[in-house]
């Protein structure tokens, strides 16, 4: 089953057109990423996913866990959670008094709410934060963001960006939560980050241009566009000029040989390991 369909869906703001009768599917229990440049639509579409936004009149559908999206006063938003790019918080708060507030709002049996809370702060590695949450960094406002999402056991996590503003480490942090929530939860989140896509998606699509440029299974898609050559980076030129030299002389003169760039991040990430 889908824990997610879109079929045709558009919206425009004025004369901008920035979804033009996209469609895809999001099977239960994965990880989908949703790909696109900044100002893609990713965003609108989360919206209207959630009920927030009103598609194009006379335009497709949205199908989550099993019911239909209405603008306004959607149903579905019960089986739903949602961290928005940039979450709010009461800065006064402590995070446990800040997860009880959202567990009373959200209905939640008075006798379960403390072994919940105290579930998902250890999930998200702040059983031991008490400070109050206008004193978090930008990376633990985002794991708080995520245990405030999954207050309520949704069968659905849509995360907007979740990484994108955040250090290696932060950006790992949260990856590595949302990787532990599948199998109880599907999880779309959207990025422009492809790394990020790569280390924990199971399937993805891409948005370009107002449409879906690409749908696929990420081992499919590695099947389908995988290269018939080699690449080498090095580290060092020496090292590549050598290769280069040696190749030459057996007859097999490599198209290119260079230095590999090597990131801050793979660099950060590799010194706290």
């Amino acid at each position: 089953m889908n824990a997610l369909e879109i079929k045709g869906i558009s919206k425009s703001f004025g004369q901008k057109k920035v979804l033009d009768d996209i469609s895809f599917q999001v099977p239960e229990n994965c990880v989908f990423g949703f790909i696109g440049a900044n100002g893609a639509g990713k965003t609108t579409t989360m919206k209207m996913i959630l009920g927030l936004l009103k598609p194009d009149n006379g335009t497709g559908s949205i199908i989550a866990c099993g019911e239909k999206v209405a603008f306004g006063s959607s149903k579905t938003n019960r089986l739903i959670g949602y961290l928005p790019d940039v979450p709010e918080f009461y800065g006064y708060m402590r995070p446990k008094e800040y997860l009880s507030l959202c567990a009373e709002i959200a209905g939640l049996d008075k006798k379960s709410i403390k072994g919940r809370i105290n579930e998902l702060l250890e999930l998200v590695g702040l059983s031991d934060a008490n400070k109050k949450i206008g004193g978090y960094s930008r990376g633990m406002k985002q794991r708080l963001g995520v245990a405030q999402a999954l207050i309520s056991e949704p069968k659905l996590l849509i995360c907007d960006e979740p990484t994108s503003a955040l250090d290696p480490i932060g950006r790992k942090e949260i990856l590595d939560i949302l990787r532990q929530i599948k199998g109880k939860a599907t999880v779309v989140f959207s990025t422009h980050i492809l790394a990020d896509v790569e280390r924990i998606c199971d399937r993805v699509a891409v948005l370009n241009k107002g449409k879906i440029a690409l749908e696929s299974a990420i081992g499919e898609l590695k099947v389908d566009r995988k290269s018939k050559s080699i690449s080498l980076e090095f580290d060092k030129e020496v090292d590549a000029d050598e290769v280069a030299r040696v190749l030459a002389s057996k007859g097999m003169a490599p198209a290119k040989c260079e230095i590999a760039e090597r990131s801050i991040e793979s660099l950060f990430l590799e010194a706290v390991k």
